[in-house]
């Protein structure tokens, strides 16, 4: 009971540890490395790959193993009484009788068309595709949390540009609060401000609820127990706000050497066609070897020696002279001794060893069946190779397409918040002047406002459209 308790205790403080371990990471700043790292190590995406990739390596050991001889033995004990046949004299003896059989075979396989060293290379090209679809499952986890990162790093620059936003306001319903109780401005001024407060609080709000949501779906592609304490690393991006290096087809020609999707499909289209070499090479016959070993014992398995010997009378009889004379034959008298366990070991043992030619003639179309199947699963990896390729073409087509857009549009989002910066700050001070109305003061700041927000959407927007482009290259580091 003591043992009991102690092994509980450390099982539930090593529970809490874990725990605290976790929650103190999240509720500190992660960078974008440890989250990936997190990622890595929780999703459950990878480690089904990594399952099947286990599962592919027991196939190919069970492949190779093929290669060798199939071994088999038996061991037979019996007992009987009545008439039975004695196994060390076969013949039929009238006793109790207890009789064993031991023996050992073994078939290696000289030639057989190839079968076996064509699975062998199918299995080991399909452990290369699965050691592929490991790494493309990593490189689609590692690209979605580099996405769900910025996507965090976007709402939380939205949130205080939203944030600075509204202090601008405040400050201006501050100030108007004065003037109108002073009754130096119209109470419309005021309440038009103040309206507008209401207006970007209420925005931020909605920025702060799309910020823990996009801190949400970070943690569940890590896996881990979302915090609202969580905080991220910031990272320099403005660096990366040039024009994307590359055209959409040298961008496609990268990711065909690269990405793990296509090497896993080439590598599919492979094993299958070494597939289908293994399931004709059964059609043809099959050159064995065959050896084995074995020995019994029996029970009533015995030698005898002769004791003595005398002449005793028969019931033949001879005529000499019309005279009937009984005929007298020698009769030894034996000592029967049994034989030893160990002797009849040795001295029934007994070996072969030959070789033989299996001819398939015919077994139910199995293995025509089999070669067909193969040849079938061969046309569809060829088309699914096919497929892929054509898919990354087109995937990579609209993700380049999508980089100039959001490129063009940050350009002149870019200009527009210049623009309007300028003629917010003109604004702001015609309005504390007193030479516009609260109206045309809130328009303007409402488009200035506005414009920022999107430009920050706009510059995040890019790096996502270039980081899907850097993901098809193998490219995937910020």
């Amino acid at each position: 009971m003591t043992k009991k308790i102690f092994l509980l205790a450390v099982v539930f403080f090593a529970a809490m540890q874990i725990g605290f371990t976790q929650d103190s990471l999240l509720s500190g700043t992660l960078s974008l490395k440890q989250c990936i790292d997190i990622a890595l190590k929780n999703n459950i995406d990878i480690n089904r790959s990594e399952f099947d990739m286990q599962d592919s390596k027991v196939t190919l050991t069970q492949s190779k193993a093929n290669r060798l001889p199939f071994m088999s033995g038996s061991i037979n004990h019996s007992f009987s009484q009545g008439k039975t046949v004695d196994p060390f004299t076969n013949s039929y003896v009238d006793q109790k009788l207890t009789s064993a059989s031991y023996s050992l075979g073994a078939d290696l396989y000289l030639w057989n068309a190839g079968s076996i060293n064509n699975l062998v290379r199918g299995d080991a090209l399909n452990l290369e595709a699965s050691k592929m679809d490991l790494q493309q499952q990593k490189d689609n986890v590692t690209i979605s949390v580099i996405l769900a990162y910025l996507q965090v790093l976007n709402g939380a620059e939205q949130l205080n540009a939203a944030i600075q936003q509204a202090d601008v306001t405040r400050k201006q319903v501050e100030r108007l609060d004065v003037l109108n109780k002073d009754g130096a401005i119209a109470p419309s001024t005021y309440y038009d401000t103040k309206g507008q407060l209401a207006s970007d609080e209420l925005n931020i709000i909605a920025l702060k609820n799309a910020l823990e949501t996009s801190k949400l779906e970070l943690t569940k592609l890590m896996n881990v127990t979302y915090s609202k304490d969580m905080q991220l690393e910031k990272i320099d991006i403005n660096a990366g706000l040039a024009i994307y290096d590359g055209t959409s087809q040298q961008i496609y020609d990268m990711a065909m050497k690269n990405l793990a999707l296509i090497k896993a499909a080439d590598l599919r289209t492979a094993s299958a066609s070494k597939f289908v070499k293994s399931a004709k090479g059964q059609l043809y016959p099959k050159l064995v070897l065959s050896g084995g070993l074995g020995t019994n014992y029996s029970s009533a398995a015995a030698t005898q020696t002769l004791v003595s010997s005398s002449d005793v009378i028969t019931d033949n009889f001879v005529n000499i002279d019309n005279e009937k004379f009984s005929v007298y034959a020698p009769q030894g008298v034996y000592n029967e001794n049994k034989i030893t366990y160990g002797n009849q070991w040795k001295n029934n043992f007994n070996s072969y060893v030959g070789i033989g030619i299996q001819i398939p003639i015919l077994n139910g179309l199995q293995a025509r069946g089999r070669v067909n199947t193969a040849k079938i699963q061969e046309k569809r990896s060829t088309v699914e190779a096919k497929t892929t390729k054509t898919q990354l073409q087109q995937a990579v087509e609209q993700a380049y397409l999508n980089m100039n857009t959001a490129f063009e549009r940050y350009n002149k989002l870019t200009s527009q918040v210049d623009d309007l910066t300028i003629s917010f700050q003109a604004a702001e001070v015609r309005f504390n002047a007193g030479a516009i109305n609260s109206v045309d003061y809130l328009i303007i700041k409402s488009k200035a406002d506005n414009a920022n927000i999107n430009l920050i959407a706009a510059k995040y927007d890019y790096i996502l459209r270039t980081k899907i482009l850097d993901f098809y290259q193998g490219k995937l580091l910020l």
